[in-house]
């Protein structure tokens, strides 16, 4: 177990693509049982820093650690206990459109657990209720509202009870009213099930409702993280240009 209180750590993770360098000796720490909100600019590698904490990509040099123990080395097999902790919902919810709400949310419970086909439903039918959406289970993806989709995602990514959700630009495409109940949902299930949520957000409003450790992703690295209020008095013209969107400021606008 981590001794700093933080169940993630990135400790000098380089990880470019081709000549394109993403990020560039970054420093996070994810405090345990809390919301973290990354903010920054679009393309500015959040998504990125994000599957390297599940282990889906390795960075060229760094450590990513899990409770204290560094990930990236691990076999395949091992990393797959690792991601048993997490749950993850995706940029566009990533359901499976050949599939119901049903097996959508039962998919990793068939996939990961050798529970009774009764259990496996009424888990499914319990995690639909804790996201506003009883009795839904029978319809088709094609069915629902990008709202609808989003939640189906979260009970999915909370089917397997995990310790960490991670959330990818979960109000992406979302009108006003859609991202304040998304985000008043992430708010919900860190408190209902005691998790550490990180979320990847462009949602600077939402951010500071949903968070209470912010981090600000800039040119590879984290360049100011506290408390919502520390990051609203920081003295840093790039996180005061960025969370109030001005137009001016070192933030080049192209």
């Amino acid at each position: 177990m981590s001794e700093t209180g933080n169940i993630i750590e990135l400790k000098d993770v380089y990880k470019s693509f081709g000549a394109q360098q993403v990020l560039k000796g970054l420093n996070l720490g994810i405090p345990r049982g809390q919301t973290t909100v990354i903010i920054g600019r679009s393309g500015g590698g959040k998504s990125v820093m994000l599957k390297h904490m599940i282990g889906l990509i390795k960075p060229n040099q760094g450590e990513v650690l899990v409770d204290g123990i560094n990930i990236v080395r691990m076999s395949d097999h091992q990393l797959n206990g690792v991601r048993r902790r997490f749950g993850m919902l995706f940029q566009e919810a990533a359901l499976f459109d050949s599939m119901n709400v049903q097996d959508n949310v039962a998919f990793p419970l068939r996939e990961h657990t050798k529970l009774p086909e009764r259990q496996v439903l009424n888990l499914v039918s319990e995690k639909l209720g804790m996201v506003g959406l009883p009795g839904v289970e029978h319809k088709m993806p094609s069915e629902l509202s990008g709202g609808m989709r989003k939640r189906v995602g979260l009970a999915r990514a909370i089917a397997l009870e995990p310790e960490i959700i991670l959330y990818d630009e979960p109000t992406t495409g979302l009108d006003p009213p859609l991202s304040a109940a998304i985000n008043r949902l992430i708010a919900e299930t860190q408190q209902k099930l005691g998790v550490t949520s990180v979320v990847i957000s462009h949602d600077i409003e939402g951010a500071f409702l949903v968070g209470q450790n912010i981090a600000m992703l800039y040119q590879g690295k984290i360049i100011a993280q506290g408390s919502p209020q520390e990051i609203r008095d920081s003295s840093d013209e790039v996180v005061q240009q960025f969370i109030h969107g001005r137009a001016e400021g070192p933030i080049e606008v192209i």
